[in-house]
């Protein structure tokens, strides 16, 4: 965490928040530098929409203080209201006026400025989201997807020193969504504003942000650029958050545990000597490469096909094993391509062991 003096668009310092006595943020320290887009992302009632609550200054943290653009906003008695914040706000409901033009709507938070400047600055919000040719079109008459750049546009007009975008995409369908999100990617990169956003969704913290943070129960568990977060997660919390996973309970003994598809090493806080332990074994469906093998093949490594869909540019492939108690264990591998083995075939598993992780039972969920 940089100095609260620093230049940091927004920061987070030891900030504490409850509901009636119910943590909903526990000692939250975070920092958004100019220009970057950092995405809060974990599953609901985490804490993420409360943090991003008391960045606007809709609430007062409990304990704590917040930072914006290097002046304390909130701690102590100090709680700048959200209109003198600098922040530009978008939520998932777009909230824009139905009775103001786009332009009218965009240029709303900008009364008291010179009518040129306003009208200079509605410009340039629209032109960053690819809206300027609406400005006279009323909200009604634009698409969920248009709407929601409209109030991108809004947010950014008054140039605020971090925006705070709320499960901003979550209203529209997964086409619209994907062509939004990377409006809204190209128009902060080009305003270069910062941004917080808070998601419950792994592909588009991924796609947005610079850093991810991943919450859980209120508190910071971790955070890093999104390839760091999916190859080197810190429990199989944060692995199963970026998309489907194998999970399996292991006997990990001398560095090693043996598994159904390899053997895979730990690493020294999990290895205890010689000595024998419990494991959780997290492995991405997608690490596991496939190919026929003869029907009498089974074994470590080998797998029998349960069922197979293609879905797309990949193939979700179904597979049972036999683990060395003669437990059978489900696996899922998710190959590229249409890949359909018959049901009851055999396949050889070819694990990719940078997509394998081996985690203590007491840091599972």
């Amino acid at each position: 965490m940089s100095d609260p003096a620093s230049p940091d668009a927004l920061a987070f310092l030891h900030v504490h928040h409850d509901y009636d006595g119910v943590e909903a943020v526990r000692e939250l320290t975070l920092s958004i530098r100019p220009g970057e887009t950092v995405c809060l992302l974990g599953p609901s009632g985490c804490g993420k929409t409360t943090a991003l609550r008391i960045a606007a200054g809709l609430e007062r943290p409990a304990h704590g203080s917040v930072y914006l653009d290097g002046k304390l906003a909130s701690g102590g008695d100090v709680l700048v209201p959200p209109e003198n914040r600098r922040v530009g706000l978008v939520f998932q409901d777009y909230a824009l006026f139905p009775h103001l033009t786009v332009a009218r709507n965009v240029g709303f938070g900008l009364d008291g400025r010179p009518t040129r400047e306003i009208k200079e600055r509605v410009a340039a919000a629209l032109s960053s989201v690819d809206m300027l040719d609406y400005g006279d079109a009323f909200p009604h008459q634009l698409s969920g997807g248009q709407q929601q750049r409209v109030a991108l546009a809004r947010a950014l007009a008054p140039e605020p020193a971090v925006v705070l975008l709320d499960e901003p995409f979550s209203g529209l369908d997964a086409r619209l969504r994907d062509a939004v999100r990377d409006k809204t990617l190209h128009a902060l990169a080009r305003t270069k504003t910062a941004a917080l956003l808070v998601t419950h969704d792994a592909e588009e913290a991924m796609y947005l942000a610079d850093r991810i943070a991943v919450m859980r129960d209120g508190r910071l568990v971790q955070i890093g650029a999104p390839e760091a977060l999916y190859s080197h997660p810190v429990n199989a919390f944060v692995a199963g958050f970026f998309g489907e996973v194998n999970r399996f309970i292991g006997r990990a003994s001398a560095g090693r545990v043996e598994t159904p598809v390899g053997v895979l090493e730990t690493n020294r806080a999990i290895a205890g000597g010689a000595e024998e332990r419990d494991v959780e074994v997290v492995v991405r469906p997608e690490a596991l490469s496939l190919s026929p093998a003869p029907d009498h093949a089974m074994g470590p490594g080998y797998a029998r096909v349960l069922a197979s869909r293609l879905l797309g540019r990949t193939s979700l492939v179904h597979l049972c094993t036999c683990r060395t108690t003669g437990e059978e264990l489900h696996l899922h591998a998710r190959v590229p391509g249409p890949y359909l083995p018959e049901p009851g075939s055999i396949q050889e598993m070819i694990l990719d062991r940078r997509q394998a992780f081996v985690f203590p039972v007491e840091a599972a969920t």
